[in-house]
């Protein structure tokens, strides 16, 4: 009896493994933020401690992942996502190329805190060499809160990174039920879940009755029809971003300049316009070899050549990147020429 009993639960066993075998294989690489964060009670949405808990945590608060993917979690870093850097978006980019090498993996889900997360994003969606889906997650309430939105956010993930139609897709941000392209997609709000929106050219797709639902992709160049390669790289050239104001003048243009940057993205008024002191300096700017790309601050919208006198000068244009993203092309596009000619073509295309 006792060994009839043995090998019963020996087949249950053999059972759970040989439908284990059949799942997908995801990998979740954690980098901190919100959806780990903890705080002192269950009410306490802000002024808590981000990227606190460690990713196996974060998994086994999600049990029902356990029925989509055999999941295996890496931390990375554990930052708030203010604090992220060049140093950790290059050692993410190149951890993730080198796990989506590996044939038994099928796609990637990165936990990020969402202050920057759009930027990560964008900067894997030109560097990642794989059609393999790579989903990035957030949340916009603590671990600890009541209703913490994480763990259904990373659910949601994992769905679409096992995703046959998420396939080619390039890299995404899923949360709040919303699959959202990182090249679009930008945080619209401090605090509210719903914050992650591309406000004008809209979702790719959406969960829905715990269904990955596409119905659109971007038509710009990304992962495996990127140019980009970081993998030697252990630094990329200063960029920085100057945002318009009333009173703006060229402080900012010259500081930047004197600090070693190889290129400036002006976050302009309207269509990426420039105040005349500002103007002067980012001129000046141009004849020390920098590269100068209009960009706007407003929210939507392409920045297009406007004023003659700025296409004279050699600023550039972003078209719809915003500023943050524009400063990441940027900062690759400088790794293989200086050519403004090229540089824009890139911004035409990327």
């Amino acid at each position: 009896m006792k060994i009839k009993s043995i090998i019963a639960a020996l087949a249950v066993c053999s059972a759970s493994f040989a439908f284990a075998a059949d799942l997908p294989n995801v990998k979740i690489l954690a980098t901190g933020g919100t959806i780990a964060g903890t705080a002192a009670s269950a009410t306490q949405v802000t002024g808590y401690k981000a990227g606190d808990l460690a990713i196996q945590t974060l998994i086994d608060a999600v049990p029902a992942v356990k029925d989509i993917a055999n999941v295996t979690g890496e931390q990375i870093v554990k930052i708030s996502s203010n604090n992220m850097n060049t140093p950790t978006l290059l050692k993410l980019a190149k951890r993730v190329n080198e796990l989506l090498k590996d044939p038994s993996v099928s796609g990637i889900v990165i936990t990020h805190g969402t202050d920057t997360l759009e930027e990560t994003a964008y900067f894997l969606n030109l560097l990642t060499k794989s059609d393999k889906p790579v989903v990035l997650v957030g949340a916009m309430r603590p671990a600890t809160a009541i209703s913490a939105d994480g763990p259904m956010n990373l659910l949601n993930a994992v769905k679409v990174a096992t995703s046959p139609e998420a396939k080619g897709k390039g890299v995404m941000i899923v949360m709040n039920d919303v699959i959202n392209s990182a090249r679009d997609v930008t945080k619209t709000n401090t605090t509210n879940v719903a914050t992650f929106k591309s406000p004008e050219l809209g979702a790719l797709g959406y969960i829905g009755a715990g269904k990955v639902r596409f119905y659109k992709q971007s038509t710009k160049r990304h992962t495996t029809n990127s140019e980009f390669d970081v993998s030697n790289l252990e630094t990329l050239p200063r960029v920085d971003i100057i945002y318009s104001h009333v009173d703006a003048d060229r402080v900012m243009a010259d500081a930047a300049v004197k600090a070693g940057a190889k290129g400036i993205i002006h976050a302009g008024t309207g269509n990426g316009s420039i105040a005349d002191p500002t103007e002067a300096g980012l001129k000046d700017a141009v004849k020390n070899g920098v590269i100068v790309v209009r960009s706007a601050r407003v929210p939507n919208g392409p920045t297009t050549v406007s004023l003659a006198k700025w296409k004279d000068a050699g600023f550039l244009e972003s078209d719809t990147l915003n500023p943050q993203k524009a400063r990441l092309l940027l900062q690759l596009a400088l790794t293989k020429t200086s050519d403004p000619k090229e540089i824009q073509r890139m911004f035409d295309e990327y």
